[in-house]
């Protein structure tokens, strides 16, 4: 985001520090400020309440998971580095494969387990980007997906490969399409939701209703054999395990991330 509207101040500021060469410099600062201002404005619009519960949050029993300053009750999947996750601006981001840390690419999990949670988070994805949200994952196989069912998120409209409906933001990746399309345009924020109740699963997007399913059920059991985790046997036989952040290569942005036990 700040990539995108600084170059656009700076014409601003050069257009009206050029416009008329008698300007004094007491009319130059002024328009410098002014700029600063701005973007100082923007900065703090983007990253407003990034880590803040409010009293009725606590009162609900909402926990932050991401402290809006450190990576602290988080780790990398199975201990790899966590070095592409920076924080920055109360954001964390992760770097993608753009940065010279690529190579150390990993998912982020919590350190706790959770097993019965409602899970909220705010996002926004570089454009052409994939990640997700993954939840139960235990650290038996060689990545999160292989036991944890994932909560997508992929550019709908400009991903680089043609998408199937299960490959879509808000699915259930690789068992249920989502219900509907709810995601804001690539650079805007999203709002996830999650709750994960005895069993019973729901993905929310910006207020809107994604997926829906009972794990173990015939219809889950059904989409399992048939689809793309057939021959994962962990794959959502756990009722408890971490959250996880997917680091698939691609930027993303993370804020106000909040989990309530249930």
């Amino acid at each position: 985001m700040k990539k995108l509207f600084m170059p656009a101040l700076s014409v601003v500021a050069i257009t009206v520090m050029s416009c008329g060469n008698g300007a004094s410099t007491a009319s130059k600062d002024s328009t410098a400020v002014t700029a600063d201002t701005a973007i100082q404005q923007a900065v703090t619009a983007d990253t407003a309440a990034a880590a803040v519960l409010s009293d009725a949050d606590k009162a609900a029993g909402w926990q932050l998971l991401f402290n809006g300053t450190s990576k602290d009750g988080w780790r990398g999947y199975k201990n790899k580095s966590t070095e592409p996750w920076v924080v920055e601006g109360g954001l964390l981001h992760c770097l993608g494969s753009t940065s010279d840390k690529s190579d150390k690419r990993g998912d982020l999990i919590t350190d706790k387990e959770y097993e019965n949670f409602e899970l909220e988070a705010d996002w926004k994805l570089a454009a052409k980007g994939n990640s997700g949200i993954l939840y139960m994952v235990t650290e038996e196989f060689d990545a999160p997906y292989l036991s944890g069912p994932e909560y997508q998120i992929i550019d709908d409209n400009n991903f680089p490969e043609k998408l199937e409906d299960w490959q879509k933001t808000g699915a259930n990746y690789a068992m249920n399409p989502p219900l509907v399309a709810a995601a804001n345009p690539i650079g805007e924020w999203n709002t996830t939701k999650i709750i994960v109740n005895k069993g019973h699963v729901e993905h929310w997007l910006n207020g809107k209703k994604t997926a829906e399913y009972d794990l173990g059920s015939a219809d889950w059991k059904k989409n399992k054999a048939t689809g793309k985790w057939k021959d994962a046997k962990g794959y959502g036989m756990t009722r408890k395990g971490h959250i996880a952040l997917q680091d698939h290569g691609s930027e993303i942005w993370f804020k106000n991330v909040k989990i309530k036990e249930l």
